[in-house]
């Protein structure tokens, strides 16, 4: 399943965006952030992690390349893959250990993990436009169709 490009022209659309997210997220699972630098990625997973019920700082991972969250539905990785030179280190960090079905696990630049972290349930696209920013989504699970189109359905509404 695929939707958008949906518009997110101010900050605060993102902001209402992420609360529609987290409205209709329930246990864990795997997004994948894509887009260039300055697209919005980073905003938006602060937004959701926030709307999640996160309270603290919600600071990018570029150097540690993963920052976990404690919510009130279980943990939340957040990984920055920016930096990462060779895929290898993702293995030498254990990092299949953190995808488990019960973990929601958001990643930025994803592509640079080559094929390591397989299909996820929900690709994002973030592109800067002349208006602002858009995102396009695509589900890869039945888990990630069920929570698009849940959000889809939440967004048109609002």
């Amino acid at each position: 399943m695929q939707v958008g490009p949906w518009d997110l022209v101010t900050e605060k659309t993102t902001e209402r965006l992420a609360q529609a997210m987290a409205n209709v997220t329930s246990g864990g699972m795997v997004m994948h952030l894509h887009g260039d630098l300055g697209a919005g990625k980073t905003t938006l997973i602060r937004a959701y992690l926030r709307a999640l019920g996160h309270h603290g700082s919600v600071k990018s991972p570029t150097y540690t390349l993963v920052e976990p969250y404690a919510l009130p539905q279980g943990i939340a990785y957040h990984f920055d893959l920016f930096r990462l030179h060779d895929p290898e280190e993702l293995e030498l960090m254990g990092v299949r250990d953190y995808f488990s079905s019960n973990n929601l696990c958001l990643v930025e630049w994803p592509e640079r993990a080559s094929s390591l972290l397989g299909v996820p349930d929900i690709d994002a696209w973030l592109s800067l436009v002349h208006h602002g920013r858009q995102i396009a989504w695509a589900s890869g699970s039945e888990r990630g169709e069920a929570w698009l189109k849940n959000l889809a359905e939440t967004w048109e509404m609002a």
